[in-house]
């Protein structure tokens, strides 16, 4: 029975409260011991084996650089305008090497013979430019190796061009006399 001190059921009051479970014991020193892998296999049939494995040796990795604008003694660029910083480089990477003056005329000379405003000459000078030109970049290491093959390869296409154009007018010019002889005037 239940009263208005005793808030407990009728049905509750006989049991005992559950406890609360406990957490498992603390491994023992024996089960906390680190893994060892097991021993490797056996050469098999008597065969050598290879011996203890190597030992790593972790890398080892630089100090990273001091923070912007601290005091480790290097030189700091200034502001622009300003006259630059003794023993100090400009951020701006390694100089681009020079290019080749004659493979850019090459190349220009190539072109201009290939759309027929120098048709021959053009077209001819820049292939020979261009081969003079690859073999100044191979000795001097210049730039321009791309723009010398662009001008012997577009010079020598645009060669044979003009020598076909000019072997059709010619073949034209001797056929139209040919012709022209065998209607004579009556």
């Amino acid at each position: 029975m239940t009263d208005a001190t005793n808030p407990q059921s009728p049905d509750t009051a006989g049991t005992t409260p559950v406890p609360p479970p406990t957490p498992p014991a603390a491994p023992t020193p024996e089960a906390a011991a680190p893994y060892t892998p097991p021993a490797p296999p056996t050469a098999p049939y008597g065969a050598p084996s290879a011996g203890p494995a190597p030992s790593y040796q972790p890398p080892t990795y630089p100090t990273a650089p001091p923070a912007y604008g601290s005091p480790s003694g290097a030189p700091t660029q200034p502001s622009p305008g300003a006259p630059p910083v003794y023993g100090s480089a400009p951020y701006y990477g390694a100089p681009a090497p020079k290019t080749n003056v004659l493979s850019i005329i090459s190349m220009i000379a190539s072109i201009l013979g290939f759309i027929w405003i120098l048709p021959l000459v053009g077209s001819l000078g820049g292939a020979i430019m261009g081969h003079f030109s690859l073999n100044q970049i191979k000795r001097t290491g210049e730039a321009g190796r791309g723009m010398a093959l662009a001008g012997v390869i577009v010079g020598w296409v645009g060669v044979a061009f003009a020598v076909i154009g000019i072997g059709f007018f010619l073949f034209f010019i001797i056929l139209g006399a040919a012709s022209s002889s065998r209607y004579g005037s009556y």
